[in-house]
């Protein structure tokens, strides 16, 4: 079994308004991540995700294509050891 590794990323472009956190929640959820989601003052979206590595790398790439409305131009990921504080993936209100 792999070792459960963690990521925070910040998703740029049109994120907000546009659905992003509720699919972010759900293709977390698919893939058994444990975390959360929430928009920043900023206009980006931020996101912290624990699970296995190959798991957190195909969310990365759905992050990356966003929901049908939004347009995203970058995302910044640094990966991190997993702190296990975290269960389910839910939607942080900032």
């Amino acid at each position: 079994m792999e070792d459960i590794v963690g990521l925070h990323a910040v998703v740029h472009g049109k994120v907000q308004g546009v659905g992003f956190r509720a699919f972010t929640q759900d293709h977390a959820q698919k893939e058994g991540l444990n975390g959360w989601v929430r928009n920043c003052q900023d206009g980006t979206v931020e996101v912290e995700a624990e699970g296995q590595k190959e798991g957190l790398e195909a969310f990365i790439t759905l992050l990356e294509k966003g929901p049908p409305y939004s347009t995203v131009t970058k995302v910044h990921v640094d990966w991190k050891d997993a702190n296990r504080q975290t269960y389910g993936f839910t939607i942080r209100r900032a």
